[in-house]
């Protein structure tokens, strides 16, 4: 029987969706703070390409960096039905639940504003220790503005609180200047914030209108594929898909994300039946032992790796081919289950199979799998391969107990907003005012060893997470 208790928050958990959700943030951290310009091309992000980093949409194509974005926004549509379902099964009426997915829009998209104006290398180019304990200090105010505040506290303590940490937030912003001069813009915001405050209110809306019907949730996403498809050429699709109601909040084309997210809500409502099951008293033993497993946790990291060097290397039919032929073997893998677990696993295989398949046959669409312009191929082969990643990640923390060794994956991703705003304002602040930096860059001066001190900055920034959500700080966002 397997155990979802968090002792820490007293709710279920899906640990491995959680360690899925850190693997991307802390993957995400790490492409940013590595060397600039001078490791292998497979080190950024394929449109980019070393030395120069000018971006090439005509480039096709896809390295490790290009999953960690459509990985976390994965995992988001997959937490949805399992914290909405939480509060439809408390009574929550659904006009409540829609208005708190609109606020937790609204909330990241300041919080994509605040993030922004704060970053010290935004506000200096060399900070100094006034820039650095600005950006220090901007990060705090976070705390008060959006942590989760104990429910025993009285209602004013809380207003109080939360007035005083945007209050703080709002002259923060009126009186910092950047390094060209300038001051708060609506236009300056976190672009990967914002899609994701887009995403979690459409996405939310959009499980709520058909969380009881997968035909129904199905259906809508093919009429919105249609209209993608129909928006290459000219025509009112294209005039749709390029407008911008509200430029710094809302762009017709982040839509596109609900390609990831949508079957991320698919992936949860799978999530949330699975530990309904599995802990049951009545659920029966598992069938597949421990080397089967193994070979199937790996397997699925195996396509990965297979079909990043594979489309980056432009290798298209053979990587589909050598595909298919991995799905083979997982078939094989996942037949006759005999428990919720192993269900659940291979129901997950087979979406993943079919995310995967979809995306390599939309490969040629639109000149090549492609982050940015992002392809239709891009959508579905990142989401097939999240499936496989989160397969594996089960595995090891739910099915073989390995869940300690995980820990940092978990906990960042269960305080994830914290971890990407510590590469920017906690551990960087730090390191300055302690000139730690300079020690640092003095000790790893070639490319290689610089992606090595990124490394090392990536654990601290996953201990500071890890630490904040020991104490039970976490960002509401």
């Amino acid at each position: 029987m397997t155990t979802f208790f968090d002792p820490r928050t007293k709710q279920k958990r899906a640990f491995a969706l959680d360690a899925l959700r850190g693997l991307s943030i802390l993957l995400m951290v790490f492409s940013g703070v590595i060397p600039f310009g001078v490791l292998p091309d497979w080190m950024y992000h394929a449109q980019v390409p070393p030395p120069n980093h000018v971006f090439n949409p005509s480039l096709p194509g896809i390295t490790w960096v290009d999953l960690v974005f459509p990985f976390f926004l994965f995992t988001m549509g997959a937490a949805i039905p399992l914290a909405l379902t939480r509060r439809i099964e408390k009574g929550v009426p659904f006009w409540k639940l829609s208005l708190s997915s609109l606020e937790r829009g609204v909330l990241l998209a300041a919080f994509a504003l605040f993030v922004m104006q704060i970053r010290p290398y935004q506000i200096s180019d060399t900070p100094t220790p006034l820039v650095w304990l600005a950006g220090l200090a901007g990060f705090l105010l976070l705390i008060p503005m959006m942590a989760r505040l104990p429910e025993k506290w009285d209602s004013w303590l809380k207003y109080l609180v939360r007035g005083s940490g945007w209050a703080g937030a709002v002259v923060f912003m009126v009186l910092v200047r950047f390094r060209d001069g300038s001051g708060f813009s609506l236009y300056r915001s976190d672009i990967i914030i914002l899609v994701l405050s887009n995403m979690a209110v459409f996405t939310a809306f959009f499980w709520l209108a058909t969380r009881k019907s997968m035909l129904l949730r199905l259906g809508i996403l093919a009429l919105l594929l249609a209209s993608r498809v129909s928006s290459t050429d000219p025509g009112w699709t294209n005039w749709l898909w390029l407008s911008k109601p509200v430029p710094w909040l809302f762009q017709f084309h982040f839509l596109k994300y609900l390609f990831i997210t949508v079957p991320g809500t698919i992936v949860g409502d799978m999530i949330l039946g699975w530990m309904n099951t599995s802990e049951a008293k009545e659920d029966q033993a598992g069938a597949w032992r421990t080397p089967r497993l193994v070979v199937t946790a790996a397997l699925m990291i195996l396509f990965d790796v297979v079909l990043v060097i594979g489309l980056k290397n432009r290798l298209v039919w053979e990587t589909t081919l050598a595909a298919a032929g991995l799905c083979i073997i997982g078939w094989q893998l996942i037949m006759n289950p005999r428990n919720s677990t192993e269900r659940f696993l291979a129901d997950l295989f087979r979406w993943g199979t079919f995310y995967l398949l979809l995306g390599l046959l939309f490969e040629p669409f639109e000149g090549g799998i492609k982050k940015d312009p992002s392809s239709l191929s891009y959508y579905f082969v990142t989401s097939g391969l999240a499936i496989f990643t989160l397969i594996a990640l089960t595995i090891a923390i739910d099915i073989l107990k390995k869940r300690r060794g995980f820990m940092f994956l978990i906990e960042s991703g269960q305080n994830p907003m914290v971890a990407y705003c510590g590469v920017q304002n906690l551990i960087p602040p730090i390191l300055g005012l302690t000139h730690l930096d300079q020690l640092l860059q003095s000790i790893t001066p070639t490319p290689w060893l610089g992606a090595l001190r990124g490394a090392f900055v990536t654990f601290l920034v996953a201990l500071g997470a890890s630490i904040f959500t020991k104490r039970k700080i976490f960002l509401r966002t």
